[in-house]
């Protein structure tokens, strides 16, 4: 019988232990055709077809093995949640006429200096920023902000290279860490301006998912971010509750769809990060896909949305009925250890001392691997996680603290 589903194609797959979820419920209603740069493994369960390509992160190529696919067979959309492709996937959807095939729009994006001055002629509530190329130069720049100020990478994303200083001894100090932080993939962006230093706004820190269809932006979750490992900024978990007052928050809603209008995002899956401060709600940054860290599978347990088939219809340009059949709260937690260069022995969860509310409880990190906590590790120093559903965030953070309890590692 000839297969109906229509034919999207994924760029690249992500990690299984966190993007799994998402591609096996759009395996579903699709038929996906990977592009990747190895043979597929265990993402074949749920593939029609495959491309193995040099490379992708070239943009320009990947759109001419698109164009021979669709000489075969349709494509209805094209979709990729890997931060460090989605401007590549723009140039997929471009050549084929598909809905986020706007390059210009998607670095815009990624290109977090040109998110500031976009959102800045808009009068989106954002913290000043300035991109600087020398140490000389951030710290002039700090001076014009005033201490603290935050540095950042210009296009990174997860946090890393994010730091807080206080005064001009501490930006010495991490100036290199910020602008030397690199991705396992090259990112190009404007390397001969790659730090930005940032005013630093204080307060809570939430994320948005949301989907945008001919520029009407839906928030779908909110999540809270939970950061550690000071002064940097790593996120070592994150908390959504279907119940969030903040999903329809006047200031934080108009804020989101200022921020969308003022980058000219018009179809897509987004992840907007705001600080909420005593002032209101300030714009930390925007990406083009899917939340990372489990966020969008918090949102699933939440709410019983289900992201991979919302954000492949809104690839494909259909409109996918937005229906939350329940109303919880759902959270994950990161775990590390606690010394540089830790050699894991053993690593497990004592499943006897896991209560009902720990959904999932991972092992990252294998036997033999050296890992190291924040700043070394950063997101790859993660060992093991936990996600946990409950009534509320606090049933959810206790669950989550039993589960820290129960985790052992030699």
């Amino acid at each position: 019988m000839h297969d109906t589903r229509p034919l999207l194609i994924l760029v690249a797959s992500g990690m299984r232990v966190y993007r799994e979820y998402l591609l096996r419920s759009i395996a579903r209603d699709f038929r996906v055709h990977l592009f990747h740069t190895a043979e597929p493994q265990w993402e074949r369960a749920y593939l029609d077809g495959w491309t193995v390509l040099p490379s992708t992160i070239d943009g320009p190529a990947m759109a001419q093995s698109a164009l021979h696919l669709a000489k075969r067979q349709p494509v209805a959309g094209v979709l990729c949640w890997d931060e460090g492709r989605i401007l590549a996937a723009s140039h997929i959807a471009e050549a084929l006429g598909l809905p986020g095939g706007d390059p210009a729009v998607v670095w815009r994006m990624r290109d977090k200096a040109q998110t500031r001055q976009a959102c800045a002629r808009a009068g989106v509530p954002q913290p000043r920023s300035r991109a600087v190329r020398t140490l000389e130069e951030a710290l002039a720049a700090a001076e014009g902000i005033g201490y603290p100020v935050v540095l950042k990478p210009r296009g990174l994303g997860a946090s890393l290279g994010v730091v807080r200083v206080e005064d001009p001894d501490g930006l010495r100090r991490h100036f290199a860490f910020t602008r030397d932080t690199k991705a396992p993939d090259p990112v190009l962006y404007a390397s001969d301006h790659p730090v930005l230093v940032e005013e630093c706004v204080v307060g809570e820190e939430i994320s948005i998912d949301a989907v945008v269809r001919g520029g009407v932006v839906t928030p779908l979750f909110v999540a809270r971010k939970v950061v550690g490992y000071p002064p940097y900024a790593e996120e070592v978990g994150h908390c959504v509750d279907a119940n969030d007052p903040l999903l329809t928050d006047p200031a934080l809603t108009s804020a989101l769809r200022q921020t969308h209008l003022a980058l000219g995002v018009l179809d897509a899956w987004t992840h907007t990060e705001f600080m909420l401060t005593a002032d209101g709600p300030r714009l930390i940054e925007v990406n083009g896909r899917l939340g990372g860290d489990l966020i969008p599978y918090l949102g699933s347990l939440a709410t019983g949305l289900d992201p991979g088939l919302l954000a492949a219809a809104t690839a494909c340009g259909r409109t996918a009925p937005i229906r939350p059949d329940r109303a919880r709260a759902a959270a994950v937690r990161f775990f590390y250890v606690e010394d540089e260069d830790t050699t894991i022995t053993s690593i497990a969860f004592d499943g006897d001392r896991l209560p009902s509310t720990v959904d999932l409880a991972v092992a990252v990190a294998l036997p033999g691997a050296v890992v190291s906590p924040p700043p070394k590790g950063t997101v790859w120093g993660r060992v093991a996680f936990a996600t946990a559903a409950a009534g509320t965030p606090t049933a959810c953070a206790e669950a989550l603290d039993a589960a820290a309890a129960a985790l052992h590692i030699t």
